[in-house]
């Protein structure tokens, strides 16, 4: 029996993953990352890394980051506690959404993950105090592949549900994108 639900969404290769517990009296068992179940949706490869975050503060934004090729990746993004408005950004120059973002909600109560493939920016809004996140990645972090996009770029125009807060001095750093950006070839 299939415990994560794959849920396409408007960005080519972006899923909502929503588990499906198995709930009794003791409370529940839930399933975070499945291959098998995750393979229908583009993920091969075995998990690198996986990383958790704590953003104490809500409004605080986190993003949006990447890595470029050959180590761009592929993240399950899941809230263990609190919740989040988590948003991927389109990179693909080629795809018919480049540069447009999606965001779904992800909190500890709604069981939803967020499936991105390679060539997108992730970053998130902590929507409570006290948000915790579970990353699952198929490459490994390379510092020299870091990359990133100004979570208040006005080519992006990421609408934020709340004033954007507590962004890192890399957050804050992070230039503005210009006609000349040609995205992530993967």
């Amino acid at each position: 029996m299939s415990r994560l639900a794959l849920a396409p969404l408007p960005l080519a290769g972006l899923f909502r993953v929503v588990r499906q517990p198995l709930v009794d009296e003791r409370g529940f068992f839930s399933r975070l990352f499945c291959a098998g179940e995750l393979a229908d949706a583009g993920w091969t490869a075995p998990i690198a890394q996986v990383n958790q975050s704590y953003t104490a503060l809500k409004g605080t934004v986190r993003g949006m980051h990447y890595q470029k090729p050959p180590h761009a990746e592929m993240k399950l993004v899941s809230c263990l506690r609190g919740e989040v408005w988590d948003v991927a950004v389109d990179l693909r120059p080629d795809s018919p959404t480049f540069l447009r973002w999606h965001a779904e909600p992800l909190s500890a109560d709604n069981g939803s993950a967020l499936l991105i493939p390679p060539g997108f920016a992730h970053g998130f809004q902590a929507l409570s105090d006290h948000a915790e996140l579970l990353y699952c990645h198929s490459a490994a972090y390379v510092p020299a592949a870091e990359a990133g996009l100004h979570p208040a770029d006005p080519r992006l125009s990421i609408a934020w549900p709340l004033p954007v807060g507590h962004l890192s001095p890399r957050d804050a750093g992070q230039a503005w994108l210009t006609e000349e950006f040609e995205g992530v070839r993967l």
